[in-house]
């Protein structure tokens, strides 16, 4: 890494250590549906006094429209390609913490940009817990092409492989979503030391 690609940090989060500073970089949250991306996401962003952005929620606000309503009017490539539009926007804006639905980082551009513009973060999760958690909500469209878990078992099969991409990884487990949210902390701690210990060496 040149310094021109270095890693700056961000101020420490308040209650933080002193050292836990974050890269000054959006921190963009992928997953399967059911991971906790949003909820884990809205807590992280409060830890950190950063912006919270659910892509879902902006893509609809662009669409005028659900997503539920894109896939049935428009089809699923026509909601990918408002998909990508959106979040590559999201990538421009100031540092935030950003939720993305679980198939936008099968995306090539979108991953690329990820990469170039933030640090991202694997939610990772078992398969049964997240039929458990996708069996409270009926608006999910891929859910409707078959049983929940046989359609996540096929989602995981496809795409964690491509979620392994992301810089990190961390367990999103049952039990509160503090402790995820605080095992996300620790993670990005390391990853900044990581950064601003190769900084330092590449100086």
């Amino acid at each position: 890494m040149s310094n021109s690609d270095a890693v700056a940090p961000l101020p420490p989060a308040a209650g933080d250590a002193p050292h836990a500073g974050l890269p000054g970089r959006t921190i963009v949250l992928v997953g399967l549906m059911g991971a906790g991306k949003s909820s884990i996401g809205r807590r992280l962003a409060q830890r950190y006094s950063l912006p919270f952005i659910d892509a879902d929620k902006e893509i609809e606000a662009a669409a005028g429209c659900t997503i539920e309503e894109i896939f049935a009017r428009l089809g699923e490539q026509a909601f990918r390609d408002g998909e990508r539009r959106v979040i590559l926007r999201l990538l421009d804006d100031p540092p935030h913490v950003l939720a993305t639905g679980g198939g936008a980082f099968m995306d090539p551009q979108i991953r690329e940009r990820v990469k170039q513009r933030a640090v991202s973060v694997w939610l990772h999760a078992e398969l049964d817990m997240l039929v458990r958690r996708v069996s409270r909500r009926s608006n999910r469209p891929l859910l409707k092409q078959g049983s929940p878990r046989d359609v996540l078992a096929a989602l995981i099969e496809r795409r964690y492989p491509i979620y392994a991409e992301a810089d990190l990884r961390v367990e999103s487990a049952d039990g509160p979503p503090e402790q995820t949210v605080q095992r996300v902390v620790d993670a990005l701690q390391r990853f900044n030391q990581r950064a601003l210990s190769n900084t330092g060496a590449e100086r």
